[in-house]
């Protein structure tokens, strides 16, 4: 588990945190301007041998309009990772996202207080 954002990995992605988090840091949220990893979106991420990437994820509320938009960004992204073939994600709401769930970056960036 990568304890800074509270991700899981499995399988191949295990030793590959920082160069799948440097794809993910770049898929933004449009409504918030801050990217998936940052606001705790993913929770985690698995690359079996045959080069399926699984990814895990919620959003910051149900029936979030721009779903499509974001897991296109996250297909788009991850499949350009090597020994990656195919990109599917799942949406859970369990557990459910909330503000303790964003980094310190994108609390500052979006003017949450660390106690709230």
């Amino acid at each position: 588990m990568n304890q800074h954002y509270n991700i899981q990995f499995h399988d191949q992605a295990i030793g590959r945190e920082k160069e799948i988090l440097d794809l993910l840091t770049k898929v933004i949220d449009p409504e918030l301007g801050i990217d998936i990893v940052n606001m705790g979106l993913i929770y985690e991420v698995t690359l079996d041998e045959a080069g399926k990437c699984s990814v895990i994820m919620t959003l910051t509320t149900m029936g979030c309009p721009l779903v499509d938009y974001i897991v296109g960004d996250i297909k788009f992204a991850l499949e350009h990772l090597p020994g990656v073939e195919t990109v599917e994600c799942q949406i859970t709401f369990d557990p459910p996202w909330d503000l303790t769930k964003m980094s310190r970056y994108a609390r500052i960036a979006l003017g949450i207080p660390m106690n709230g």
